[in-house]
């Protein structure tokens, strides 16, 4: 989940670990399955989605074009599969061992594009605080 941001911080235990000016906030759940390529194809897919405004207002800058930050956090519960009953089932995220090596792949395959990126901590408990700026939130799936 990609949102358009003013500013975002995300917090653990208090203490802020990643701050971004304007740019995107990345809410990044990994499935079962997920590899390497899909998370490069996925890192330049939202460092290339134009959904910044140019000049007369329309959609027509990316996070690069516009000088903007990526704020990456992990998100296992985005897998969540609510189909049967009250409670959600997880059991379709990725387990932490494969999903924290692609949740780094893709925040190093965005500074490789020449995005600044601050993330949060893979597996903690963390506080996000962002402004929707816009607001503009797209769900994305590469």
């Amino acid at each position: 989940m990609i949102q358009r941001v003013r500013d975002a911080r995300v917090s653990v235990e208090g203490r802020v670990v990643g701050e971004i000016g304007a740019g995107l906030c990345v809410l990044l759940g990994v499935v079962r399955g997920d590899g390497e390529e899909r998370a490069a194809r996925l890192a330049g897919k939202v460092a290339r989605l134009r959904i910044f405004p140019d000049e007369a207002g329309k959609f027509d800058r990316s996070v690069l074009d516009s000088g903007g930050a990526v704020l990456v956090v992990s998100q296992f519960t985005l897998i969540a599969d609510t189909a049967k009953g009250n409670r959600p089932s997880f059991s379709d995220a990725a387990p932490p061992e494969d999903a924290e090596p692609l949740v780094e792949r893709f925040a190093a395959e965005l500074r490789a594009l020449g995005v600044p990126v601050e993330t949060g901590v893979f597996g903690a408990h963390m506080e996000v605080e962002l402004v929707n700026h816009g607001p503009v939130t797209i769900v994305l799936d590469a």
